[in-house]
C-alpha cells in the first residue's frame, strides 16, 4: 500500500465556482463558451459530481486566466493498492 494522489472533485468544483464568480461569468455564460445546449455539465463540475475533460480544463484555465493547477485540487493522502 502506498500513497497515490487523486483529484479532490469537491474542492475542484469549489475552485471552478470561485474562479467563475471572480471573472464575473454566470453558469449560462460558461455553457455558451463551451457550446453546451444546457448548463448541466457546468453545475456537475461545480458540485464535484463530474470533472471537466482535459480539453475543457484547458479552456477553463484560459477563460479564468489561471493555470490548470489553479483549478484542479490534488489530494495526495489517498491510499491505494496497485496490483500488477
Amino acid at each position: 500500500m502506498f500513497t497515490m494522489p487523486s483529484i479532490d472533485m469537491a474542492e475542484t468544483g469549489r475552485n471552478i465556482t470561485r474562479l467563475r464568480e471572480q471573472t464575473g461569468l454566470s453558469v449560462k455564460d460558461l455553457a455558451q463558451i463551451f457550446g453546451f445546449a444546457t448548463p448541466q455539465a457546468i453545475y456537475k463540475w461545480q458540485h464535484g459530481t463530474a470533472m471537466p475533460t482535459l480539453d475543457n480544463l484547458v479552456v477553463l484555465a484560459a477563460v479564468f486566466g489561471v493555470a490548470m493547477d489553479d483549478i484542479v485540487v490534488i489530494d495526495a493522502d489517498v491510499k491505494a493498492q496497485i496490483s500488477a
